[in-house]
């Protein structure tokens, strides 16, 4: 494992202004990730539950937290935040005052878990964010009928190509007349049936990457489950602030935002999503998609 470089937390300021932190207040990542967001947050004085469903992560975050002398105020829950009140509740942080998502894969996952996230590397077909997730991407590739495939690239990706893709990974699987295993296999079935002159084969690559990604960790039901039950957590002005890293995600919240305001629960202190500036994307990429959302419970 690669410790010095795990995950780059991005939006940390923005996250920790919003989230407005006050010394002896609980807070909630619910995905710990690096633990960049909550190690800052105890550093403000806040204290800390962390939940994770990647063992290294939390491994990881474990090492971190003893080495910096602050692991008094943080909790660490290995665990999916789909069960983030069951998790709360276990570990005496059922009235908090801030809840964070931050979404997506981390900086780790992509680069040196070995899992097959990117398509940049040859590696097998996994995509779970936990090793003890039942389906893997090799699971969904190999055993999904073509409707269904171009159901999954149609709607988690929403890819142009989607129908030729799931065709050719059919036929890919008939004619090769043996498993698709390799993110290295998958990314040449998917260049097939583009053009050569295709301007945009890496954005293609990266949106079904993403859904089969998106599937295999059922991201999309988790964030619809959790964001519900965050909220009851809160206590009265208690914040929940969520980064998402691509439509589907950031649709999810905006709505659930606005209905929840409409019903009277939250009132949305971000009326547009808050955005890396340009020093924070040029020091870390993968910033650039992110879209922060926070809400403030009524």
């Amino acid at each position: 494992m690669i410790l010095n470089s795990f995950h780059t937390p991005v939006l940390l300021t923005k996250v920790l202004d919003l989230l407005s932190i006050v010394p002896g207040k609980k807070y909630i990542d619910a995905t710990l990730g690096g633990g960049g967001h909550s190690l800052e947050i105890i550093k403000r004085g806040g204290k800390v539950l962390g939940i994770d469903q990647d063992e290294e992560a939390i491994t990881y975050v474990k090492k971190r937290a003893r080495e910096e002398n602050i692991n008094r105020n943080l909790i660490i829950c290995e665990g999916n935040f789909r069960n983030i009140e069951k998790i709360a509740r276990e570990n005496g942080f059922e009235r908090v005052d801030g809840i964070l998502f931050d979404l997506g894969v981390s900086s780790f996952q992509i680069d040196s878990s070995g899992r097959g996230f990117s398509f940049h590397k040859d590696e097998e077909l996994d995509m779970r964010m936990s090793k003890k997730g039942k389906t893997t991407a090799y699971d969904v590739i190999n055993h999904y009928r073509s409707e269904r495939l171009y159901e999954l690239f149609a709607q988690n990706a929403e890819e142009l190509n989607s129908r030729a893709i799931a065709d050719a990974v059919i036929r890919a699987r008939s004619i090769k007349k043996s498993e698709i295993r390799t993110t290295k296999e998958l990314s040449e079935i998917i260049e097939s049936v583009l053009k050569k002159e295709h301007p945009n084969k890496t954005a293609t690559l990266a949106r079904i990457f993403q859904a089969l990604r998106i599937e295999v960790n059922g991201e999309l039901e988790a964030l619809k489950e959790a964001l519900g039950d965050a909220i009851n957590l809160l206590n009265p002005n208690g914040r929940i602030a969520v980064i998402s890293f691509h439509s589907l995600e950031d649709r999810i919240v905006k709505r659930f935002f606005k209905r929840e305001e409409e019903g009277g629960r939250l009132e949305i202190v971000t009326k547009r999503p808050i955005q890396a500036d340009y020093n924070e994307v040029k020091q870390n990429k993968r910033a650039h998609s992110a879209k922060l959302r926070v809400a403030q419970k009524i």
